[in-house]
This record gives structure tokens, C-alpha cells and sequence, in this order.
């Protein structure tokens, strides 16, 4: 165990620009942004005469909504605090897409495999040292990202508003950060098992291709779609392309990128409901863990296990000398 900890601290090291700093400089552009744009609105309603709230309006306004209302004005703090993960989630599925693509395939390309098989270290514990660093490491530090950056947007629009005459403790008050804060930790186990068929394709694929790894992992699927696609054009064969293309192309390249289990229970978009008390339903622990409950994720877990059973066989037998 002290081992394969030394080999996931490894992976940070190696890949802290992409596991650390990325999210960190995403967040960090996400709240300069909305600085510049709050700015933006001030100076531009300055020079119109416009200062809405100085004299009381919004305070006034606060005092006479009842609790439904009150409820509403926190589901919007709360979305705001959503709203920086989730420009920082579309970054991570970049990081864990590209991070095991190249997490087999650069070891032979520099041959430092050598060294780490000189070493008393398994390919069962190398690969799953990176399945693990993928799938748990790289969100984790993402949430917690998110988590600060949604913490500091909370901040800045209480203050914002403060400056207009309404009270910013009671501003604060009204959200839920610890209820955004479960949800959004809470997501990690259920982004694990729906990761793993990508991960362990996008392993595989590092592990077996003698070089571009990048046009196999994906020219392999796309083009099994399209030619399932063509079949079905030409009438030759009654094959469901639209199955292929949703539940094998888009789940084997896709699912490292956080939100597409939402699909499976919700029905999409279209599934997404907003509730004051309880906020966005599709984020509620209860809602994004029902796809624990769902063939879909565990069919995906098991093929995710074979292939990166298949990834370990070829780091351990895989020649390219």
C-alpha cells in the first residue's frame, strides 16, 4: 500500500501542471472574469446616472419577500457557486483525456520504462496507480478547486450587492455552501465507475499503439461508427448505429469528462429541475447517485475492468525495441 501511494504522489508530481495548476489557473480566469465584469457594470452605471439601490430600493425589496422568495435569492447564490466548477470540469476532462493517453505510451517513447521495471514494482500497480490518478486524484483536486473559486464568486456577489444596500451577512446566509460543497465531493465515487470505460480504453490505447496513440483511440471507434452507420444506410445489416455511436463512441472517448452520468438518470437536460428548497435536483447526492442504481454504469465498469486488465498485459509484454 506505501508502495502504490509513492506511485500515485508520482503521477502528481510528473503531472502537477496538468492535475494542479490548470484547474487553479481556470478558476483563477473564471473569477477575474466576472471581477472585470462587475467592475464593467458599475463604471458603465456610473456614467448613466444609473446606482440602483442607493437609497434603499433593494433593502427594501429583501424586507418584504417571504420565505419562498428568500429561497429563490439562495438557489441563485448556490448557482452561483456552481458555476465555477463547471467551466473547471469541461478543463478536467481535457487533463484526464490526454493524461492517460499518454500515460503508457510516453514511458516506452523516452524508454524510461526501463528504469521503473528495473524497479521492484509491478504493471499491475503502475497502471492502477494511473487508473487511480485519473478517476480520483485529478476530480479531487478539481472539486476542491471549484469549491474555492465557488466560495470566492458567493463572496464577491454578497459584496457587489452590499454596495447597493443590501446586508451581506444576511446575503451569505441564504446559500447553502455546505450542501454545494456535499454534492459537489459526493459526485467523485459516482465519476469514478462512469470514467472508467474511457480511462481504460484511452490506457489501453497508451499502452499498445507503437506511436500516435491519439489517432487509435479515437479513429477506431468513430470509424466502427461510421461504417455500422453506412451498413444501416445501404440496408445491408439492421445494426443500431445510434446504440454504437451513443453507448460506444461517445461513452469510450467521453466519459472522462464529469456530468454524462447525469444522462442516464435524468434523461438530459431535460431531466433538470429546479427545486428553491433543495436547489438544482440534478446535483442533490440522491439524484446524481441514482445512476449507481443503473445497468448502464455497471456494464461500463466491468468493460472499463477488462480493458485496463488488457492495458496491464500490454505494459508488461508490449516490446518496442
Amino acid at each position: 500500500m506505501k508502495t502504490f501511494l509513492w506511485l500515485v504522489k508520482r503521477e502528481f508530481w510528473e503531472n502537477r501542471g496538468g492535475f494542479l495548476w490548470a484547474p487553479v489557473i481556470t478558476g483563477g480566469v473564471f473569477l477575474l472574469l466576472n471581477l472585470m465584469g462587475i467592475i464593467a457594470a458599475e463604471v458603465i452605471g456610473a456614467r448613466h446616472g444609473i446606482n440602483f439601490g442607493a437609497s434603499g430600493e433593494l433593502r427594501n425589496v429583501m424586507s418584504q419577500m417571504d420565505a419562498g422568495d428568500m429561497s429563490k435569492v439562495g438557489l441563485a447564490l448556490d448557482v452561483a457557486m456552481y458555476s465555477s466548477m463547471a467551466i473547471i470540469t469541461v478543463v478536467l476532462g481535457f487533463v484526464v483525456f490526454f493524461y492517460c493517453l499518454g500515460a503508457l505510451y510516453d514511458d516506452r517513447r523516452d524508454r524510461s520504462i526501463l528504469f521503473w521495471k528495473s524497479l521492484p514494482i509491478s504493471d499491475t500497480s503502475t497502471v492502477l496507480s494511473k487508473v487511480v490518478s485519473a478517476t480520483v486524484l485529478a476530480p479531487a483536486i478539481a472539486v476542491v478547486v471549484g469549491i474555492v473559486a465557488g466560495m470566492a464568486q458567493l463572496v464577491m456577489a454578497a459584496v457587489t450587492l452590499s454596495f447597493h444596500g443590501i446586508n451581506i451577512w444576511q446575503l451569505l446566509t441564504l446559500a447553502h455552501p455546505f450542501r454545494v460543497m456535499g454534492n459537489l465531493l459526493g459526485y467523485i465515487p459516482v465519476y469514478v465507475l462512469w470514467a472508467l470505460p474511457s480511462a481504460g480504453w484511452l490506457l489501453l490505447c497508451s499502452a499498445w499503439a507503437r506511436t500516435k496513440p491519439f489517432l487509435w483511440a479515437v479513429v477506431l471507434p468513430v470509424a466502427s461508427g461510421l461504417l455500422i452507420t453506412w451498413f444501416g444506410i445501404m440496408g445491408l445489416f439492421d445494426l443500431p448505429a445510434s446504440w454504437f455511436w451513443k453507448e460506444v463512441v461517445a461513452r469510450g472517448l467521453l466519459s472522462v469528462f464529469p456530468g454524462g452520468s447525469f444522462s442516464t438518470t435524468h434523461g438530459g437536460a431535460h431531466g433538470v429541475s429546479i427545486n428553491p428548497s433543495s436547489g438544482l435536483n440534478i446535483f442533490d447526492l440522491s439524484q446524481s447517485w441514482a445512476a449507481m442504481g443503473t445497468l448502464n454504469l455497471w456494464i461500463g465498469v466491468v468493460v472499463g475492468a477488462v480493458l485496463v486488465a488488457a492495458a496491464i498485459w500490454f505494459r508488461r509484454w508490449r516490446d518496442d525495441s
